[in-house]
C-alpha cells in the first residue's frame, strides 16, 4: 500500500507489519495486491465461481474488493500476478472501480507525483521482474539499501577519477612545463576515461603544443 500524510514508522520507531487504518490518520491512496490463486475471483471482485453466485449474509466477512471500493474507497487497487507479470490496475471513479490501462508501461499518481509499472532486474539478489516506483519522469526509484549502494559507487568513482587527474597533472607539469591556468581547467573537467587516455597520449609529447592540440581534438570529436 502506498500512503502519504502519515510516518513511515510505526509509533514513530518501529518498522510497520500492517497498517490499521481505524487507528491511522489516513487511508492509503494505492493498495497492490499478489494475486493468490485460491481467493483470484474474489480478488478481482467476481462474484460468481463455478457458475453460482457468492450468497453475501450479515455472518459473511466482506471480500478485499469490497472492503478497497466500499468501505475504505482506496483511489487505485492494483492486482499484480507474479507468475505471468500480469497487472490489472483499478481506479475508483463515482464510488465504483473501473480498470485502467498502463501508459506507457506506467500509471501515474498524480495524488503522490510518482509512478508505478514493471522493471526488469536484480533486486535483493533475486533477478525478475518487479512491481517498482518510478519518478513522473519514469527514472526508477531506488530503495535505501540501492541508493547507499548506488552513493558508495560514485564515491569510489570520484575517488578513482581524482586519483587520476592529480597523476595527470603532476605527469604534465614534469613533461611539458607548468601549465596555464584555463588548460589545467580544461583537464580538471575532463571524465575519467579522458585523463586516462591523457595519461596515455602525454608519453609522447614534447611541448606543451602538444598538449594543446591534444585538447582541441577532444573538442572535434
Amino acid at each position: 500500500f502506498g500512503v502519504v500524510g502519515t510516518s513511515r514508522l510505526y509509533d514513530g520507531h518501529d518498522t510497520r507489519d500492517s497498517y490499521v487504518t481505524w487507528i491511522e490518520p489516513v487511508n492509503p491512496v494505492i493498495v497492490v495486491e499478489l494475486l493468490s490463486q485460491s481467493t483470484k475471483k474474489q480478488d478481482l471482485g467476481e462474484i460468481e465461481t463455478e457458475g453460482k453466485e457468492i450468497e453475501a449474509g450479515p455472518d459473511k466477512p466482506p471480500s478485499k474488493w469490497e472492503v478497497y471500493e466500499s468501505i475504505l474507497k482506496i483511489p487505485y487497487y492494483v492486482v499484480f500476478n507474479r507468475r505471468n507479470n500480469e497487472i490489472r490496475i483499478f481506479h475508483l471513479v463515482n464510488g465504483l472501480y473501473q480498470e485502467v490501462e498502463l501508459t506507457q508501461g506506467h500509471l501515474y499518481l498524480p495524488e503522490l507525483g510518482i509512478s508505478l509499472g514493471l522493471w526488469q532486474g536484480s533486486f535483493r539478489t533475486i533477478n525478475r521482474r518487479w512491481l517498482r516506483w518510478f519518478t513522473e519522469d519514469g527514472e526508477l526509484i531506488l530503495s535505501p539499501e540501492e541508493q547507499a549502494l548506488q552513493e558508495a559507487v560514485e564515491a569510489k568513482q570520484e575517488g578513482r577519477q581524482e586519483g587520476e587527474r592529480s597523476l595527470v597533472l603532476r605527469l604534465l607539469n614534469r613533461r611539458v612545463g607548468s601549465l596555464p591556468q584555463p588548460l589545467q581547467d580544461q583537464i580538471e573537467q575532463l571524465p575519467l576515461e579522458a585523463l586516462e587516455e591523457l595519461g596515455e597520449a602525454l608519453l609522447d609529447f614534447a611541448a606543451m603544443d602538444d598538449l594543446v592540440q591534444w585538447l582541441q581534438g577532444r573538442k572535434e570529436l
